[in-house]
């Protein structure tokens, strides 16, 4: 009797035990997640400050769309404001955004590999400080039931809507060559900042280099299904580059670097808070600007989330791989006189762990 009693004392004490144990288990994931919650890098890492309560303001390349969902979290859940920086969102107007943050109108900006290479081969002093999406995500796009593509070469003969881009001509001639084709009859069509969409809807345009994330998930909710040469399936063609970036000038690192390793950072915390909450961060675009498709911003964001940072071991991070092998891409096929210097291009030295 005394040591079934003995026994069902031990099972008693190692049953609270147990319970006790899952408990602390329990609080402590609790307390993992509402750490996520308010800091979606888990509170793990030191973010840093600018030394003084500093003003800049960051130029979109575009007007908002999902691309840019970090900037806005960051802004709205105060990251910005922890970096000890008020931020001004602005978007573009007839100047280019490499020139405005060239000449220190916008310290920080949105840009491209391939426009920021082009910048720096004309001696324009940006440099690229964060990777915004990891892999090309853009392609060139047509109506599937007015202009079917199967390839780069079905391009020859439409009329494309430019951007107004000094990299479009080079990239068609490049890409359509590479497969047996010709750009040589591409009429170039200028959008200025029209919606292509409609214009092809109107047979003004047949095609255009879109974000599939933005335009390509815009057109299928409108019942347009876009048949698209995205560029990332054709690498034997175009290598892959970052697009879009975030850049700054050489005169805010050299004399503010503790400004950009403060926005840099904060927006890093803001991005990393759209890949782990997509639809919280479609809300917060949603309510800085009313005026967007919900349900485009919503699916956008979903799509996104994957591709922001994809395999890279952070967000933002550049490879010199990746830049070197664009510009030598460009040298080879004509389209650039002489590689740059990628060094000098960009950095990962203002990102989240340096």
């Amino acid at each position: 009797m005394k040591r079934i009693l003995a026994v069902l004392i031990i099972v008693i004490v190692l049953t609270m035990l147990i319970g006790a144990s899952a408990d602390v288990r329990a609080v402590g994931q609790q307390a993992t997640m509402a750490a996520t919650a308010s800091d979606p890098l888990g509170g793990a890492t030191t973010f840093a400050k600018a030394d003084k309560p500093t003003s800049v303001t960051v130029m979109l390349d575009y007007t908002p769309n999902t691309n840019h969902l970090g900037i806005y979290a960051a802004q709205a859940l105060g990251y910005y404001k922890d970096a000890n920086l008020t931020v001004s969102i602005q978007q573009p107007g007839d100047v280019q955004t490499e020139q405005i943050v060239a000449t220190g109108k916008a310290q920080f900006g949105v840009s491209y590999e391939e426009q920021a290479t082009y910048s720096r081969a004309d001696n324009v002093p940006i440099v690229s400080v964060a990777a915004i999406i990891q892999h090309n995500t853009s392609g060139f796009a047509a109506l599937h039931d007015k202009h079917p593509l199967n390839s780069p070469a079905d391009l020859n003969g439409l009329r494309y809507g430019s951007f107004g881009s000094v990299i479009e001509k080079p990239m068609l001639d490049i890409l359509t060559k590479c497969v047996g084709g010709s750009a040589d009859k591409i009429q170039f069509i200028d959008l200025g900042a029209a919606d292509p969409l409609p214009l092809m809807e109107q047979d003004r345009i047949d095609f255009v280099w879109l974000f599939y994330a933005w335009d390509g998930i815009h057109a299928r909710q409108q019942n347009l299904p876009l048949d698209f040469i995205m560029l990332r399936d054709y690498q034997q063609c175009v290598p892959d580059y970052y697009t879009p970036l975030l850049i700054t000038n050489e005169d805010v690192i050299k004399n503010q670097p503790d400004v950009v390793k403060a926005f840099v950072q904060a927006t890093a915390r803001g991005y990393a808070y759209a890949i782990q909450h997509p639809d919280e961060s479609a809300e917060i675009l949603l309510k800085a600007v009313p005026d967007l498709d919900a349900n485009l911003v919503k699916e956008s964001a979903r799509w996104l989330a994957p591709q922001f940072q994809a395999e890279a071991p952070r967000w933002g991070e550049q490879k010199t791989a990746v830049w070197q092998g664009f510009t030598d891409f460009l040298v080879k096929n004509g389209a650039l006189k002489a590689p740059i210097d990628v060094k000098a291009a960009f950095t990962d030295d203002y990102l989240p762990g340096q």
